[in-house]
């Protein structure tokens, strides 16, 4: 199972929200580029990126911070956070990234996707869904769709998407445990690559995702307040 260490952006800063709540973050590091060094020290694999700012305002916010991280280390990079045309995915790829997560975009503009992925490539354009209660949420968690996770991951599939992200929002900077039913549901439902997200509080909670056959997790508060190390969950699993 591949580990995917969390950045998430705010102002140029590596912070961490509870359960998606802008009104309530906590500032790790001015200096996210030396995080992602550390990250890579550590034995990550892949680095994975938030633009909060971007997630909001529909493009990317944080570009000057991005290009430092990728420029600061030698292990891929993926972003997510305000990507909707393909203008701001080529601008994703010029910064360094080298596979975008579309959220948004793939509920109201479905067929984006399936454009997105014809032209850079299933490696290139992964979609994360996150869901509360099974539904779909959008807008940066402010309004929750209509559309059940599973429904949208098997129309993702047909467009061309292999991998999803799965983020169950209720859980996400809880430390509460990842929601590993759901998330074993959503992989066994479609035969795609999915990748956990939100909850992961602890080594036993990842070890629990790799022996239900998840393909990876991403972890952010748990390392950020010393509850995972990282260097011992790489070697624990990969």
């Amino acid at each position: 199972m591949i580990l995917l260490p969390a950045i998430d952006l705010k102002d140029g800063k590596c912070v961490r929200l509870r359960k998606g709540n802008f009104d309530e973050k906590t500032v790790y590091s001015d200096k996210p580029w030396e995080i992602a060094k550390e990250f890579e020290n550590a034995g990550a694999q892949m680095i994975h990126l938030v633009d909060l700012d971007g997630a909001l305002a529909g493009h990317s916010v944080n570009a000057d911070v991005i290009k430092k991280i990728t420029s600061s280390v030698n292990i891929p990079c993926e972003l997510g956070g305000g990507i909707r045309n393909k203008d701001s995915i080529e601008a994703a790829v010029n910064l360094g990234i080298s596979r975008v997560i579309l959220g948004t975009i793939a509920v109201s503009d479905p067929e984006f996707v399936t454009e997105a992925v014809e032209t850079f490539g299933p490696e290139k354009t992964v979609v994360g869904i996150d869901a509360k209660d099974g539904m779909v949420a959008i807008h940066g968690w402010d309004t929750v769709s209509n559309v059940t996770s599973v429904d949208l991951a098997l129309d993702m599939k047909r467009r061309g998407v292999r991998t999803v992200i799965y983020t169950d929002i209720s859980r996400d900077g809880m430390l509460s445990g990842p929601n590993v039913e759901q998330t074993l549901n959503l992989k066994n439902k479609t035969g795609m690559t999915v990748i956990a997200s939100g909850g992961v509080s602890c080594l036993d909670d990842l070890i629990r995702l790799n022996d239900s056959g998840i393909d990876g997790s991403i972890i952010g508060k748990a390392i950020y307040e010393n509850k995972i190390d990282l260097r011992e969950a790489v070697r624990r699993l990969n």
